[in-house]
């Protein structure tokens, strides 16, 4: 059992970033989890269930504060993952063009020394400019966004798609929600705006 006050159970270089937003020192590990629907699962229900997964899976292996999360966009009633290839982007960029994306972004955070387990999902909605072939080309060209979902990234030229942006949380786009997350530490003790981790303070 590997000792590590506080994880990230995702080995995304998005989230990793978001995260070192609150300067708290972490360790990442990739958990290997089926990600697959089930069947008559909401976007809401997939999502929280798999960042639950994540956490869980690596709660086997860690022990400490162990943050898991997961993201879909849904466009009318399809949900939208991480198109993974060029043509795929461009079907979901021009699906996505004049139209509105809602993003679903789960957070659990789990203490593994008091099984305490807080969970929370973000909703965000991303209306898009109505695209052009030659736009959406130049732009894919240029930041080739293939392991983001809906085809996009809202932090660098991807914005420059999107006609307006509705949430509360500009980090739960790019993939953590990170106002709740500190929330959420604040219920187990940590203050990251006074203090690190200390483990006395998570230890029943």
């Amino acid at each position: 059992m590997s000792v590590a006050l506080f994880i990230l159970a995702s080995s995304s270089p998005f989230r990793k970033e978001i995260l070192n937003k609150l300067g708290l020192s972490f360790d990442s590990v990739s958990p290997n989890i089926d990600e697959s629907r089930q069947a008559n699962e909401t976007p809401e229900q997939l999502v929280l269930r798999l960042a639950q997964a994540k956490a869980l899976e690596v709660a086997k292996t860690h022990k400490g504060l162990i943050v898991g999360s997961d993201q879909v966009a849904i466009l009318g009633n399809e949900i939208l993952t991480k198109p993974n290839n060029h043509e795929n982007a461009v079907k979901q960029l021009h699906q996505s063009s004049g139209n509105k994306l809602t993003f679903f972004t789960s957070l659990v955070l789990l203490n593994t020394y008091n099984n305490a387990i807080d969970t929370y999902i973000d909703k965000t909605n991303v209306v898009f400019k109505t695209l052009s072939t030659k736009q959406i080309e130049n732009y894919l060209q240029r930041e080739k966004p293939y392991n983001c979902v809906g085809a996009f990234k809202s932090e660098a030229l991807g914005i420059s798609l999107i006609e307006r942006i509705e949430g509360n949380d500009p980090n739960s786009l790019i993939g953590l929600p990170l106002i709740r997350l500190v929330k959420m530490l604040e219920k187990q003790g940590i203050d990251v705006l006074a203090q690190g981790i200390n483990p006395q303070e998570l230890t029943p």
